[in-house]
């Protein structure tokens, strides 16, 4: 059996995909979260061990509440689309649906902005500011920031396309009154 566009534009499939999208959304956004949250490293400098940890710099706490407020409302969300199945479809859900996946989207991008500032720092310094590169003393610490901002920016990725359908959704359904 052949797929068609008709087939893909159900309301089924698309509360599959919302479903799927919001999964994958709970699944990235709880990983960055557990990345960054259990980041921590010591070592020997200068024969004084110092010891780097998220929790250190403000950024990265910003970066690490984002992913797992953005962990809740994923839940949250997933909860109002299983109930979506069960209600007929109006286009206030729908925008609802739309101003909640843009706020998480606009928390997502502002943690993530954050994190990439610091890390940038870190593994680049500021010769100009005097601030070193650390990096090279913390690798391990450096690469599972790294690794949860790759997670965080596929977590950012699926409710940038979860905002889109969702205002494609809020616009196709005629309103209720």
């Amino acid at each position: 059996m052949a797929i068609s566009k008709d087939n893909l534009n159900t309301p089924k499939s698309h509360y599959a995909s919302q479903i799927f999208l919001r999964i994958l959304a709970i699944a990235t956004t709880l990983s960055a979260a557990c990345l960054m949250i259990t980041n921590k490293q010591a070592t020997l400098i200068f024969g004084i061990q110092v010891v780097a940890r998220y929790s250190y710099s403000p950024a990265f706490k910003f970066y690490a509440f984002a992913n797992i407020a953005a962990f809740a409302l994923s839940v949250l969300s997933l909860i109002a689309v299983f109930l979506m199945e069960r209600k007929p479809l109006n286009s206030t859900f729908y925008f609802c649906l739309f101003l909640h996946d843009l706020t998480v989207t606009v928390l997502l991008m502002a943690g993530l902005g954050a994190a990439m500032a610091i890390a940038y720092v870190g593994k680049f310094g500021n010769s100009h500011s005097g601030w070193m590169q650390i990096c090279d003393h913390f690798g391990k610490f450096c690469n599972r920031v790294i690794a949860s901002s790759v997670v965080g920016f596929l977590g950012l990725f699926v409710y940038l396309i979860l905002t889109i359908v969702s205002a494609n959704q809020s616009r196709k359904i005629p309103p209720s009154i």
